[in-house]
């Protein structure tokens, strides 16, 4: 049966569920996460993946917003206080 099925084959390339939904952070520990912290007794499959983009997305803004800080003080390196400073006036 050629075709059919999965590609179980050693050529197959094995990729992660983050990497599958675009994402950069780790979508598995999140999910692990949200199993052991016991915060429902089932997690859906779809939870881990909008947790990881919303906390993805919140890392970009805060970020972003800090490396304008820092470029203001003309720093190149992010710095504690540029991230407090990109929260403060956000």
């Amino acid at each position: 049966m050629v075709g059919k099925g999965k590609n179980l084959g050693s050529n197959a390339k094995r990729r992660s569920h983050s990497s599958k939904a675009g994402l950069k952070f780790p979508m598995a520990h999140i999910a692990q996460f949200l199993k052991v912290g016991k915060y429902a007794k089932r997690v859906s499959a779809r939870a881990p993946v909008f947790l990881v983009a919303v906390l993805e997305y919140l890392a970009v803004e805060v970020l972003e917003l800090a490396g304008i800080a820092a470029r203001n003080e003309k720093k190149t390196r992010i710095t504690p206080r540029h991230i407090q400073l990109a929260i403060r006036f956000d």
